[in-house]
């Protein structure tokens, strides 16, 4: 009798390992490939942001002039701005997710010896990376805010912007993983991205805000990443204690909601990939 060669423990976890980070690499330079292609997409979620913060700041600049607001406004809601355009992209990149399935697509992967796991992986990572580019390139704008960093600002924030684009890239693909059609998604989509983004304090502070809306502020994933990002964009701009004044935690209570909220969404979307799938 033919006898196979013998695989120590270690290789063949080895040999695993490899084909885990294979597969989600396939899959990361898909999502890649088809942002690149689609060059509408690029120029569009670059746009909208930028109109935000004209039209937003323009508007509401001089209103707030005479407030006890301590900081010019384009400056505060800069943070926010880009904090959006991270979520835009990273939650909508996941819809991809929902076209594999209606065009046949996922049926094939899923075939295929590989892990579900390792395919969701992918998909969050590739989003994660699109967020992260489009956000960097916002970041190139802030000379004009009057927002100077440092190199070690300009670690701290892309750090947070991985951070907060894998945690919301997550929760994208957790609704993906639910949803049956693109009309579905888009629309599920809307409903939650205008309301998080309005309660981010992206555009007022959350200091002073009635109870109920705290609530909701605190639930929120972009509350700590606009938190975040504010902190270290303005740090060394205002006074320390005038920044402490419109902050709601320190930096390290922002990172470990972040962190924790990353995890939880991972692994559900990853029930949600295998169950549905």
């Amino acid at each position: 009798m033919k006898k196979w060669p013998h695989t120590s423990g270690r290789e063949g976890g080895g040999i695993n390992m490899m084909k885990v980070i294979s597969t989600i690499y396939i899959i990361w330079r898909r999502e890649i490939i088809r942002y690149w292609r689609d060059k509408a997409r690029i120029v569009s979620s670059l746009i909208q942001p930028v109109m935000f913060l004209i039209i937003f700041g323009a508007g509401f600049q001089q209103t707030l002039a005479s407030s006890d607001l301590p900081v010019d406004y384009i400056q505060f809601m800069y943070p926010g701005i880009i904090a959006m355009g991270i979520m835009g992209v990273a939650m909508f990149s996941t819809i991809s997710t929902v076209w594999d399935r209606e065009f046949g697509f996922l049926k094939e992967i899923l075939v295929a010896p590989v892990g579900r796991s390792s395919i969701a992986l992918g998909k969050t990572i590739g989003a994660t990376t699109i967020a992260t580019l489009q956000a960097v390139i916002l970041l190139l704008i802030s000379p004009l805010i009057g927002v100077t960093l440092t190199f070690t600002g300009y670690i701290q924030i892309i750090f947070l912007m991985v951070l907060l684009g894998m945690a919301l890239s997550g929760l994208g693909l957790f609704i993906a993983s639910l949803m049956k059609t693109t009309e579905s998604f888009g629309l599920l989509m809307q409903l939650l991205i205008f309301p998080m983004f309005f309660v981010s304090g992206a555009f007022f502070p959350l200091t002073n805000v009635p109870d109920w809306l705290g609530w909701i502020a605190r639930i929120n994933p972009l509350t700590y990443g606009v938190d975040a990002f504010r902190q270290v964009m303005l740090h060394g701009q205002i006074d320390q204690s005038l920044l402490d004044s419109i902050s709601l935690y320190p930096i390290y209570v922002d990172v470990m909601f972040l962190f924790g909220f990353l995890i939880v969404m991972i692994l559900l979307a990853v029930l949600a990939f295998n169950k549905r799938n």
